[in-house]
């Protein structure tokens, strides 16, 4: 006789979302996956530093339970009062109704925070470069001691999870594309004199302004680099970079058989902090562009020239030093871009000021959260009075 089985269609749960930065590149992104997906995810907290103006539309819209912001208390009473509670990153890093806490702010601010989701068992989606760029052993040990995820939300460590998700086999190479930044076709003898507003064009990306000059330096791939390091457990030498001009081919996997797996898609955040945020599932978004293979036409690589990006090489041979190596390049990059934007050093000097500050450092090993903040902000110090900050 057979058996009847009766199916019950089941609505996913709302997953609720804590988001760290919520006024940012990354924040804003997120919100407009949230917005497009209402009835899989829902806001409880939002933080921003003092952009109360988009943080006020923010709370008019999706209506926290938590907000947090770096604004007075008189500043912060003409945000909408509707029915929300001030609070701080850590209280809604930590808060009992989280499911993922979104960490999209710059800097080392919430570092310490999201230490204190991952041991309070929350998932991570992860757009913050200093949290394991810093505190990379700190954070994949406690996370591998909680069990809790950390899903990257960046583009390129995003692409590799997916290429290896599914796989029983080790990889074999990293390969992180670049897209080369606004200046990958200026002669190198003219970049002396190129100014913050031509390094904020970036060819093919929309995005805040540190990373797109991290971009132009390539100090973004020597950060990437070591995310991936930590985030997947591979060797130094076996992540590599290659320039990528069209921005669709976002990170491939080679295997021990020779196959490389890639992800490909236009160039549009929403795509990765998507997939991130609705994982394991795969959701049809009709506001992300699609990839056309004819109307792209081709897809090109080179590789990147050292003497154009002095910044990557100088970059991972100080972080594979270890200890507090790398906060202390974190926080000297920090202050050498801000020093350029400000207009007190010129676009080569990025690199000249990051390597006379990282000579004075001496490396501590085996930090705790407190060693790691302090040499981002002896690095970031050490710049600053180098170019007269």
């Amino acid at each position: 006789m057979a058996r009847c089985v009766s199916w019950e269609i089941m609505t996913p749960t709302k997953k609720a979302l804590a988001i760290l930065g919520s006024t940012g590149s990354i924040g804003t992104q997120t919100l407009d996956v949230v917005r497009t997906f209402p009835d899989r995810f829902r806001i409880l907290g939002l933080s921003c530093n003092r952009n109360l103006g988009l943080l006020s539309k923010q709370i008019d819209e999706f209506n926290p339970h938590l907000v947090c912001s770096n604004a007075t208390e008189a500043e912060k009473s003409a945000l909408p009062q509707t029915g929300w509670h001030d609070g701080t990153l850590s209280d809604l890093a930590v808060h009992p109704d989280v499911d993922t806490v979104v960490t999209a702010t710059v800097g080392d601010v919430a570092i310490g925070p999201t230490l204190e989701a991952i041991d309070a068992g929350k998932q991570i989606a992860l757009a913050n470069k200093e949290t394991l760029v810093m505190a990379g052993e700190l954070v994949t040990k406690s996370a591998s001691e909680n069990g809790v995820g950390i899903l990257p939300l960046d583009s390129e460590p995003n692409a590799i999870w997916q290429c290896i998700r599914g796989e029983d086999s080790t990889p074999t190479k990293l390969i992180i594309t670049a897209s080369g930044g606004a200046f990958r076709n200026t002669p190198i003898s003219e970049l002396e004199s190129v100014t913050p507003q031509q390094a904020l064009k970036h060819p093919t990306w929309r995005m805040g302004q540190k990373i797109t000059v991290d971009s132009a330096t390539l100090m973004n791939k020597a950060l990437e680099v070591i995310e991936a390091h930590w985030l997947f457990g591979v060797p130094w030498d076996d992540i590599e970079i290659v320039i990528h001009p069209q921005s669709i081919i976002h990170s491939m996997v080679e295997f021990a058989d020779g196959s490389v797996k890639a992800q490909l898609s236009p160039p549009d955040m929403r795509l990765p902090i998507q997939y991130a945020l609705a994982y394991p599932d795969r959701l049809p978004n009709p506001n992300v562009a699609r990839f056309h293979a004819a109307k792209t036409g081709e897809l090109t690589f080179f590789e990147h020239d050292p003497d154009r990006y002095p910044c990557f090489k100088l970059a991972i041979d100080f972080a594979k030093r270890g200890g507090t190596s790398p906060a202390f390049l974190s926080g000297a990059n920090d202050a050498a871009v801000q020093s350029f934007l400000d207009g007190r050093i010129g676009f080569l000097e990025i690199e000249s000021a990051i390597r006379a500050a990282l000579s004075s450092h001496e490396a501590k090993f085996d930090p705790d959260l407190d060693d790691i903040l302090a040499a981002g902000r002896h690095g970031y110090e050490a710049v600053r009075s180098l170019t007269g900050a």
